[in-house]
């Protein structure tokens, strides 16, 4: 195989790092300005697919396929982000003869609009919360339909994601022109006006499952808890889910499964779920059809290495482990480093870094796509790096964290190190009371009003 990622910074790097140890040919797609950068230089080739703009060079599908089909690549791997979860893409790749690296476009399709997750989701026996039979008919009678439901509650897009197209209604007089002004909002946006009411839990954790399929073998690897967030973007992740209760583990692993087979899902993917600490409930959000940023907290609990399994399922057609293999050990936390500057409403800093220094030791584990003289771009993505920390117990595991973070010292642009310092010393994370709305909601945080 030879393959294409089509992608940059640390997912790049990361891919090509399990590539070359499966002695798998890669090939780099780069922008103009990233020809110098760690993940072109971590590849066999990199070919420049356009200039910084991420649509003329990133999101450029048919010069990505183009690129590809020229190095005479095999398969095609798009990491996170940009276009990993688009229909489209994953369509001209295959129609060019490509592999692609994960589930096929109709997989990703129906999973990308959210209303019909949510219907092939309660099919496969996940739990879901009361919400709209399906998308919001603009003829319909929302008011009854949002009086079944109760409030609070929320109108999101049908083709939203990564926290944007969800506006959140408090009282029946808002329904209407929230509704209205989400459906203006999603058509501008995704260029797809559809939406659908959902059930609104007020200080709700974020849990999701990892799933692994082949199209005929489905597995998961155990739950991650994403909860510490700011504006619905993810900054610390666990696994496993602290302070979840047996049942609610056991069912949100095992529907999970149910789902990927009601899919014929292929290749990783994680399915998404709130949960209602009051009323020990969970309930489904959505399904990702790729790696996800925190992928590593799982491959360091199980042992497993994700992508080297994505691979081998888009090579030869199976996974090399069955759910009996899968053991879990300890816990990992993980830290997204950006270049933010917390004390300025975390607005990008871009620049040069001029010195970089990561903790080492056991249990760390430092994922990156820049070092010391690495130019951060104000283009793309802000982050710079996942610290991944290892540890025998949740309390083991905060504390090695917090001691890897005051080891890490970066110059040139200011990052988010401190509020990670600040986040994992608070009693909130210490005792699981936290939830996905926590950093809004503690004013005294580094720049996090």
């Amino acid at each position: 195989m030879k393959l294409f990622i089509a992608n940059r910074g640390e997912i790049a790097v990361r891919v090509a790092r399990t590539a070359r140890e499966m002695g798998i040919e890669t090939v780099l797609a780069v922008s103009e300005p990233d020809v110098e950068s760690l993940a072109a230089r971590s590849v066999d080739h990199y070919v420049v697919v356009g200039p910084a703009m991420a649509t003329a060079s990133y999101l450029n599908q048919d010069a990505l396929v183009a690129a590809a089909l020229e190095q005479g690549c095999d398969a095609v791997h798009p990491g996170y982000g940009f276009l990993s979860e688009n229909a489209d893409f994953a369509r001209k790749v295959a129609e060019a003869g490509l592999t692609w690296v994960g589930p096929n476009s109709d997989t990703i399709a129906m999973m990308g609009d959210k209303s019909l997750a949510r219907e092939a989701a309660a099919k496969a026996g996940v739990p879901v919360l009361r919400g709209s039979d399906g998308p919001l008919d603009p003829e319909a009678d929302a008011l009854g339909v949002a009086r079944g439901i109760g409030y609070p509650l929320v109108v999101k897009a049908s083709a939203g994601g990564g926290g944007r197209g969800i506006r959140f209604v408090h009282e029946e007089s808002e329904l209407l022109d929230t509704i209205e002004m989400a459906r203006g909002e999603a058509a501008a946006v995704f260029g797809d006006d559809t939406v659908y009411l959902e059930r609104f839990v007020e200080h709700a954790r974020h849990v999701e499952v990892q799933v692994l399929g082949d199209g005929t073998n489905f597995i998961h690897l155990g739950d991650r808890d994403c909860s510490m967030q700011r504006r619905s973007q993810k900054v610390v992740e666990e696994a496993p889910a602290p302070d979840l209760p047996e049942a609610v583990r056991a069912t949100i692993r095992e529907s999970s499964v149910a789902l990927a087979r009601e899919c014929g899902y292929h290749g990783a993917g994680t399915v998404e779920f709130l949960y209602d600490p009051a009323n020990h409930e969970a309930a489904f959000i959505e399904m990702n059809t790729r790696i996800q940023v925190e992928h590593p907290i799982t491959e360091q609990i199980t042992g497993v290495d994700l992508v080297r399994e994505q691979l081998l399922i888009a090579s030869t057609g199976s996974m090399s482990i069955t759910q009996d293999d899968v053991h879990f050990n300890g816990h990992a936390i993980e830290c997204r480093i950006n270049a933010e500057d917390p004390n300025h409403h975390f607005f990008p800093s871009p620049g040069v870094i001029k010195s970089l220094e990561w903790p080492s030791g056991e249990g760390i584990r430092v994922d990156t796509g820049v070092e010391a003289g690495s130019v951060v771009s104000p283009y793309y993505d802000s982050l710079l790096a996942k610290l991944i920390v290892h540890a025998a117990d949740r309390d083991a595991a905060i504390a090695a964290t917090l001691a890897a973070l005051e080891e890490t010292h970066i110059e040139g642009v200011k990052t988010t190190v401190p509020v990670h310092l600040a986040l994992l010393a608070r009693p909130e994370f210490a005792e699981v009371t936290h939830h996905s709305k926590f950093i809004e909601t503690a004013a005294d945080l580094l720049g996090a009003k």
